[in-house]
């Protein structure tokens, strides 16, 4: 989440940011491959019930341990008989509910502070910024840590740990768009037009704020599920049975010598997973930054 994506300033608002995206998509290649990777995550979590070879839940203890490719079991079993690769499948549908939730938290939280503190300046924008600059003095996921453990353990409270984490990333972010768009031209004479701070935060602010915010939440959201599955491999975020990546790598962990595949299954899954979403978030960066467009 360090990494910010460039601003870009338009001279107008940006009116048909949909059909934008399409041509983006279209003509780079990178974002292509990394919009492909993402909706075939979701594609997964949305079909598991469908797609999963069996129940999630239901423990066979005859058949406990069984390793890779062995008939009926794909990926293999766990310590109770649980079949990994359905258990993958359904980790899906926790994994990235929780980064969209985080996300959307941070991304609201954050914009509103950053809509404010940017508009408002003054002692209003000094305060919002040493808040945002206090909660920055943490490291993100020890931050998360220390939240979950006084709201208490659970995905709920993990979502909203790592939501608020992402705030001052985006407040930032926000502000600094505003800071630019409040001295450009178009937003000035806009103003002196007689436009309230509604219609400029809608017709020029948001719009302007669609690039950097896209690219942001495509790399907060690889961060969002890094940090949901700690927090579960710590016992802070789901709980058993739940079929989450995290914590079937925390059960996993005692069985490395013999069985690493337990572990080594959900760990693949989160890399992937991260790096799907790590790969969008660098491409459509790379694409919507002026100074690398040949």
């Amino acid at each position: 989440m360090s990494n910010a994506p460039a601003i870009v300033i338009a001279e107008e608002p940006i009116r048909r940011a949909p059909v934008a995206f399409v041509e983006l998509v279209r003509t780079h290649r990178r974002v292509t491959v990394g919009v492909l990777l993402v909706a075939l995550l979701f594609l997964i979590a949305l079909l598991s019930p469908v797609i999963s070879p069996h129940d999630p839940l239901a423990t066979d203890p005859d058949n406990s341990y069984l390793r890779p490719l062995s008939p009926g079991h794909l990926l293999g079993s766990d310590e109770l008989g649980r079949d990994l690769l359905s258990r993958v499948l359904w980790g899906a549908r926790v994994s990235l509910p929780v980064a969209f939730v985080a996300v959307a938290v941070g991304l609201v939280g954050g914009g509103l502070i950053g809509l404010t503190s940017g508009y408002a300046g003054g002692l209003v924008d000094l305060l919002l910024m040493r808040l945002m600059d206090a909660l920055l003095a943490f490291p993100g996921l020890i931050l998360a840590i220390a939240i979950v453990a006084a709201l208490g353990p659970g995905l709920r409270n993990a979502m909203i740990a790592i939501g608020i984490v992402a705030v001052p990333v985006y407040a930032r972010l926000v502000r600094a768009v505003v800071l630019q768009l409040k001295e450009m031209e178009f937003v000035v004479a806009t103003r002196s037009l007689g436009a309230n701070p509604a219609r400029l935060i809608v017709a020029h602010f948001i719009p302007n704020l669609l690039n950097p915010i896209i690219v942001q939440v495509s790399l907060s959201a690889g961060f969002a599920m890094l940090a949901e599955a700690t927090l579960s491999f710590l016992g802070l975020g789901a709980q058993l049975p739940t079929p989450d990546w995290g914590q079937m790598i925390s059960s996993g962990a005692s069985f490395l010598t013999n069985d690493p595949w337990l572990a080594i299954v959900p760990g693949a899954a989160i890399s992937i997973t991260v790096y799907s979403f790590n790969l969008l978030g660098d491409s459509l960066r790379d694409a919507l930054d002026p100074r690398l467009r040949s």
